[in-house]
């Protein structure tokens, strides 16, 4: 696997479609992931060098990375888990890897079978082993078959029933979408004949379809001499040897792959590109699906039917048996019995113009009345996204290494300081159990707008020792305050206190900027200091692990006890499996939602903003220094943009100039400004406000604690 596939947080969806029929029927499902998660990474996996060369050409523009399926072997799968670290793995079609479906589910990933077929002639072969496949179908949270039939075949395989759904064929809700600028210019006059997806023999008695279309179309030009073939090979290494069976055969002909346009002379184009055949569906005046002469099952009508184009198949449907029967019984396609009755179709539908037209019609028909298969996937892949859970733990010689160094670090963090002191003014504690990266300073400033708070902060990583008290707008270098308070100062909301020890600047700050409360930033572990709300946030793509430094947790999870409120960052109701999880620790605190949301692009040179999608043109760099580099990618990633660069540098990070990447536009945040050296001319930060779900229930609950705590400070 690339390095450049590697994720710095968890959440993303994997995707595997092994080859060239699983990822143009996947196109859709993507399509639709990245509109209903525009923040999550998505990756492509496939298993042929063709899938691979498709699905880099359709799905680039929707997925974060593509990549080749790794072997299924423990340890491989493992590995790949922890580099990509998937909230969701989804399976299309027939795909069934023990060790890979094992590994997901013990890692607490979800997993989800879309579009499951198992076709008439590998069923046998499943049933056979039906002891094996009955074990590893129980793993998914649900197989979602493409009809009742294939249905039957997964539960008789000892698939448990409650989690077999027929969902209908991804397939039929292919977008049809004609090139802008086709390649094809034919004349007027001009018939074309298609000849799609033409596969060698399976056996001694079986044809090979190209032999049969190139001798039907050297037996059609005489009677039809405007007749055009567009023959197209399956697999890309039959491109060769169609060519040499058109040359065998005298016949003059264009390679796509040489040619910037076909004119139609001569008449014959082989099209051996891969990728483009879908779009050219339409200018076709008869369709001829290969893989049906062959005993190879067939290939996939419902392309040229969405174009309301005449098809014709051999007897071999039985990959696709189901949209077969259906086409049959509406009489909208042509069949054939064997290779010698394919000329008299083709010149059957040449010379009837109007019958064609009505099998095209009554094809279309078909195609559009089984829609909707792809958003049940959807609404499935996102009730088992809220499900999941996952935790990716180290290897097994680091784990072995790092375990006592964890617990050892959690005995530390659970001790109880002797003395804690309390200041005269009620506190809120703003924190979280994990190293940072889950949205507290967004929520202190949200809060601090809400309730005329006072904060209170440390200064993380700041030159002086000073404690200091500073009133709102105050204009101190990063040097002497850390970053973060930067942000508190600029906001013009709340006065700040700065201190290693929280106690004394709240004391400082009760004498010179007093407050009803103060918010207590990064708190939940700084025990000396008396709170009277401690709210917790946490990560809905990170929320469970170990403690450091075996994971990212500052304590264990049963800490979460003390936590008053809880509340839920980078995530949105319904998340069943993070609410179970916490449950098992803090069954009274109210749990709320919220997230960042990106609002414009400040320009600090000028101090305009423009809006999300008005950056001026020019090459995008992007780099951060925080703790969860991810939200950062992920916003861009929502917003649309894709930087050819991006640079991720340690939490509160201080930049040499050396470090800030060179390009026509530098996106960074907020916090990333003030440890900046100088503000290049050409750099743009992204300012964000936070949304509460239920945001006046959100805050009641933090009154409802401060009014007995506010009592016994007066």
């Amino acid at each position: 696997m690339p390095r450049s596939l590697r994720q710095t947080a968890a959440g993303a969806i994997w995707l595997h479609a092994v080859s060239v029929g699983e990822v143009l029927s996947s196109l859709e499902l993507l399509r639709r992931l990245r509109a209903g998660f525009p923040s999550t990474p998505l990756f492509v996996s496939t298993t042929t060098l063709a899938g691979r060369a498709l699905a880099e050409e359709k799905l680039a523009s929707l997925a974060d990375g593509i990549f080749y399926a790794p072997v299924d072997l423990v340890w491989v799968v493992r590995r790949v888990l922890r580099a990509l670290r998937p909230w969701m793995v989804v399976i299309a079609e027939t795909e069934i890897w023990p060790n890979l479906f094992r590994e997901v589910k013990r890692a607490g990933c979800g997993l989800v079978i879309v579009n499951g077929r198992i076709s008439d002639r590998a069923a046998p072969r499943y049933q056979r082993l039906r002891w094996f496949f009955r074990h590893v179908l129980g793993w998914p949270d649900a197989i979602l078959t493409q009809s009742e039939a294939i249905r039957q075949r997964y539960l008789g395989l000892g698939a448990p029933s409650e989690k077999v759904f027929t969902a209908g064929n991804l397939k039929y809700d292919f977008e049809p979408r004609a090139p802008s600028a086709s390649f094809v210019r034919l004349s007027g006059s001009a018939r074309l004949w298609i000849a799609a997806s033409t596969m060698p023999p399976a056996g001694q008695q079986d044809p090979d379809e190209d032999d049969v279309v190139i001798d039907a179309f050297t037996r059609l030009s005489a009677g039809h001499p405007d007749l055009r073939l567009m023959l197209v090979p399956r697999r890309p290494e039959r491109f060769e040897s169609a060519a040499r069976k058109l040359e065998a055969a005298g016949i003059a002909f264009a390679r796509r792959s040489q040619s910037v346009e076909w004119t139609g002379a001569p008449a014959v184009l082989l099209l051996d590109t891969i990728g483009e055949l879908s779009g050219l569906f339409h200018l076709a005046d008869v369709v001829f699906m290969g893989g049906s002469l062959a005993l190879r099952g067939g290939h996939n009508v419902l392309e040229p039917a969405f174009f309301s184009r005449p098809v014709i198949v051999g007897p071999h449907m039985e990959n696709f048996q189901a949209i077969a029967d259906q086409f049959r019984a509406g009489g909208a396609l042509v069949e054939i019995r064997d290779p010698s009755e394919l000329a008299g179709a083709v010149d059957g539908l040449l010379r009837d113009p109007g019958r064609a037209a009505e099998i095209g019609r009554r094809a279309l028909i078909c195609a559009q009345a089984n829609r909707g298969a792809t958003a049940r996937a959807v609404a499935e892949i996102r009730r088992a996204y809220g499900e999941a859970l996952p935790c990716f733990r180290p290897p097994l010689p680091a784990a072995a290494v790092l375990w006592p160094l964890s617990k050892l670090w959690a005995w530390g963090s659970s001790r109880t300081p002797r003395r804690v002191k309390r200041l005269a003014t009620p506190v809120v504690s703003v924190g979280n159990l994990s190293m940072g990266g889950t949205g507290k300073t967004p929520l202190i400033l949200w809060l601090a707008g809400r309730m005329r708070a006072g904060i209170l902060t440390r200064g993380y990583r700041r030159r002086s020792n000073e404690t200091l008290a500073l009133a709102p707008g105050s204009c101190l270098p990063a040097a002497a305050t850390g970053d973060e308070p930067q942000l508190f100062l600029r906001s013009g909301l709340a006065a700040v206190g700065i201190g290693a020890d929280r106690y004394e600047a709240g004391r400082l700050l009760e004498q010179r900027f007093p407050a009803p409360v103060f918010l207590l930033d990064d708190g939940f572990q700084h025990r000396r200091l008396h709170r009277d709300v401690d709210i917790v946030l946490v990560d809905a793509l990170d929320p469970r692990g170990d403690v450091f430094p075996l994971g990212r947790l500052r304590e264990p999870p049963h800490a979460l006890k003390r936590a008053t409120l809880l509340a839920v960052t980078r995530g949105s109701r319904p998340m069943p499996g993070i609410e179970r999880y916490l449950r098992q620790f803090n069954a009274r605190a109210p749990l709320f939602y919220v997230r960042t949301v990106p609002e414009c692009w400040v320009h600090p040179a000028s101090g305009s903003c423009c809006p999300l999608n008005g950056l001026p043109e020019g090459r995008l760099a992007a780099f951060c220094g925080l703790a969860n580099p991810e939200s950062f990618w992920g916003t861009l990633r929502a917003i649309g943009l894709r930087p050819e660069i991006r640079l991720a540098f340690p939490d509160h990070h201080k930049y040499r100039l050396s470090e800030v990447p060179r390009a026509g536009v530098l996106l960074t945040t907020e916090k990333d400004l003030a440890n900046l050296p100088e503000v290049p001319r050409n750099l743009y930060w992204l300012k964000i406000r936070l949304e509460v779900e239920d945001e006046h229930a959100f805050l009641e609950a933090i009154d409802a604690q401060l009014r007995p705590a506010t009592r016994s400070h007066s």
